[in-house]
């Protein structure tokens, strides 16, 4: 944990979406103090027309971020951390920030398992360093 995913209507090169994901990482480490090491990253490029929302009576194509996290941060950080990678999204592939949702899922430490670093993930605290 966690778990970034980017549902995006187009397609990117290679490079772009390999410097998208480290920003992220980047970005998401700092921010929520965890290891970089146990931040997973997907920019599904899901087709023309593949994610949609309804702005002023009409579908339009947008971008949706869906962050699987470990519960226990607060709304705060979650706002800071969400503007954070919408920034990172907005400055690398361009995206519209008016066309871009981010969604938080919370999970207990217990529920994702990283044999490489041991086991399960840590329990979140605010004294966490």
């Amino acid at each position: 944990m966690p778990y970034l995913q980017l549902d995006v209507n187009d397609t990117y090169p290679f490079d772009l979406k390999q410097a998208l994901a480290k920003k992220m990482a980047t970005t998401y480490a700092g921010l929520m103090t965890v290891d970089i090491r146990r931040i997973s990253i997907a920019i599904r490029e899901v087709g023309q027309g593949g994610v949609w929302r309804t702005v002023d009576g009409e579908p339009v194509p947008v971008s949706v971020l869906m962050c699987d996290i470990r519960k226990g941060r607060t709304a705060e950080l979650r706002m800071q951390v969400a503007k954070a990678l919408c920034a990172d999204c907005i400055d690398i592939l361009g995206l519209s920030e008016d066309r871009l949702n981010v969604e938080f899922t919370q999970h207990a430490g217990d529920e994702m398992y990283h044999p490489t670093l041991g086991g399960f993930s840590p329990e979140w605290s605010e004294h966490e360093a």
